[in-house]
């Protein structure tokens, strides 16, 4: 791709390089960036509007600052492919999310430029704290720590957390707002609003710019008028606004709205802001996909568009294979909306991810019973538990890596009180590109750990829309989790007539004699295919899709357990306390002594790559287990 770059983006391997270009070009250098993201990304799929709306502000942060000493933390990550680009990883660009290539995030094991590994949102503020208290202890006064943080992710509680304790303790913290209304889907809530209310003033806006350009004119007094004005401006927001300033209320001093766009006036505020102490906030006001038309048309659908033709803007991506099996949150999406027409009950709450999940299909047809929270994870739970509390049915869907984030609030809001919240954690297992900060591996383990709470997986779309059914019928008084992967499923004809599930019962779905075949969710997929190669081997294999981890099905089990010396569990989750524990936990707790391996998510960290990819890696795709039943029963027949 090496003509994909421009003359200055190739002389740059390095934040040093960009420095010795002049501020009259940094405008070109900023669209020249902006094509090669939009060139490699084109063909090598990401995440897309991100980082376009924050070109110039990675410019003007690299230009201006002193990286890796200044410590740059971006939050969520999304956005930070033209760091990745400016900070010696240009030539590698066209490895991005691909297995061993770069990371779709900033990760701190890649390169020194990362200085803080980043994934979900709302974190960017407390670790840059933690960095400028470091700095302070250990009298590196000269270094300089900047957040950037965007309007979707400082809804979250945990930003306003960290501002707070940064306020209190005058840390030297630059936090840079990265406002352009959007999260994935646009931001919602009061916070939104009034960040509308202050960038759409037109009042000061064009006050505060007059000013500024007049006094930019002015030799010698102009300067330090300017940095007066930098220093008191709260008041002149406060008089024309009429209101005070949410942040300054936190102890920032607060500068800005400012455009974003302009890399000129970007790198001569950043240059000014360094010289002023404490805590500061810079509202910067961007559009996300910016330079590139369909992006800032439709943000929500180039946020992460597939491949796409960079001259058309036709999105070639598949939803699904050609058989048309649906994704599984489609199927989700679908189903609530029936349940919905038919229990009034019924309540649809999800953190930020409403296009991500479908639960955008609910908050069109039935707006007033379905809730986007903003990116509150914590919150989304327990305004689930007032729900219920009240004799709602609130169907609570986020997706498995962030429901991490809200696991205080499940088993004290929710399971203590032993509140029917339905949780269906979307993108359960290995989720492919986005790597470890997104695979959905650790739901089944701690989730079954919680007392009162029912654990279940659907293996396919018809099992999805059951168990869905099954948990909205008002006869379980007590929480529901059902997990269900990312993409697409394998049946096409899966709009059946409802039935009801008995908890804690599975199904068989072979005969067999030499093995069993234990599986949960997904990977009940696998399991099958495998069933057929281990056939052509002479290998009989039994296959039970067990549908809960909790509770179990002891009855089935118990049969398993007498007819079976041999025994595989396979799982789309992690080995320490999942599905197979909990099958070795039965074993010991009944005195049964079987011969068992259990497949599932090793006790680490895996890294990004497709999803067939990450299975074979962890050994849980058909190849896999016919591998691990051959040896486990003897034989070594070539498939």
């Amino acid at each position: 791709m090496e003509d994909a770059k421009g003359k200055l983006l190739e002389s740059i391997n390095n934040p040093d390089d960009l420095k010795k270009i002049s501020v009259d070009q940094l405008e070109d250098v900023c669209q020249e960036l902006r094509d090669y993201i939009i060139d490699v990304v084109s063909t090598n799929p990401g995440h897309f509007g991100a980082s376009l709306g924050v070109v110039e502000l990675t410019v003007a942060l690299h230009y201006v600052y002193n990286a890796p000493y200044d410590q740059l933390v971006w939050d969520v990550g999304h956005q930070a492919y033209g760091h990745k680009i400016l900070t010696g990883r240009k030539n590698q660009f066209d490895t991005n999310r691909k297995y061993k290539g770069l990371s779709g995030f900033p990760k701190r094991t890649e390169s020194e430029y990362d200085a803080f590994g980043v994934g979900h949102s709302s974190t960017s503020i407390s670790a840059a704290l933690g960095m400028a208290i470091a700095s302070r202890i250990k009298g590196e006064e000269e270094r300089k720590v900047v957040a950037v943080i965007g309007d979707g992710a400082m809804t979250g509680g945990m930003a306003f957390e960290a501002l707070n304790n940064a306020g209190g303790e005058n840390a030297d913290i630059l936090v840079i707002l990265n406002d352009n209304n959007m999260a994935i889907d646009p931001s919602v809530g009061g916070l939104n609003k009034y960040l509308l209310n202050i960038s759409k003033s037109d009042t000061y806006n064009r006050m505060k710019h007059d000013v500024w350009e007049g006094l930019g004119k002015l030799d010698g007094f102009g300067k330090k008028a300017r940095r007066f004005i930098q220093k008191n401006q709260h008041a002149l927001k406060n008089m024309i606004l009429k209101e005070n300033n949410l942040f300054e209320a936190f102890n920032f001093r607060y500068f800005g709205p400012i455009d974003g766009h302009d890399v000129r006036y970007l790198t001569s505020a950043l240059n000014d802001l360094k010289d002023i102490p404490g805590p500061k906030l810079l509202h910067v006001i961007t559009q996300k996909g910016k330079g590139f038309k369909q992006a800032e048309q439709d943000q929500t659908k180039w946020h992460a568009p597939g491949i796409f033709d960079k001259e058309t803007g036709e999105i070639y991506k598949c939803d699904c294979k050609a058989d048309q099996a649906p994704k599984f949150q489609n199927v989700f999406g679908d189903t609530l909306v029936e349940l919905a027409e038919k229990n009034d009950k019924i309540v649809g709450i999800t953190p930020a991810m409403p296009t991500g999940c479908s639960m955008n299909k609910m908050i069109e047809q039935m707006p007033g019973r379905a809730f986007d929270v903003g990116i509150a994870e914590q919150h989304a739970v327990t305004f689930s538990a007032g729900l219920a509390a009240q004799g709602m049915v609130p169907f609570c869907n986020i997706y498995s890596t962030f429901m991490q984030r809200a696991y205080d609030q499940v088993i004290h809001d929710v399971a203590i009180q032993k509140l029917p919240v339905i949780f269906c954690l979307d993108r359960g297992g290995l989720v492919g590109e986005d790597g470890p900060t997104h695979h959905g591996v650790f739901d089944m383990a701690y989730m079954r750990s919680v007392p009162n709470m029912i654990v279940s997986a659907p293996m396919d779309e018809i099992e999805l829309r059951n168990l869905m059914y099954t948990a909205q019928l008002g006869e379980i008084n007590q929480p529901f989790s059902i997990r269900y992967p990312r993409g697409c499923g394998i049946i096409t004809d899966w709009k059946k007539e409802f039935e009801k599930i008995e908890i804690g019962k599975g199904r068989k779905l072979n005969d067999g004699s030499d093995v069993a075949l234990l599986s949960i969710g997904k990977t009940g997929i696998f399991a099958q295919l495998a069933v057929k190669s281990l056939a052509k081997n002479d290998i009989s294999a039994a296959h039970y899709d067990m549908r809960f981890v909790k509770p179990l099905d002891t009855e089935m089990l118990t049969k398993v357990m007498q007819n079976f010396d041999q025994i595989v569990t396979i799982e789309d989750g992690t080995i320490q306390g999942g599905f197979g524990s909990a099958i070795l936990e039965f074993m010991a707790e009944n005195g049964f002594t079987n011969k068992i391996k259990i497949l599932g998510i090793p006790d680490q960290f895996i890294e990004h790559g497709t999803p067939e990819e990450l299975y074979r890696e962890c050994g849980i795709d058909a190849q896999g287990i016919v591998d691990t039943v051959k040896q486990l029963v003897g034989k070594t027949k070539a498939i």
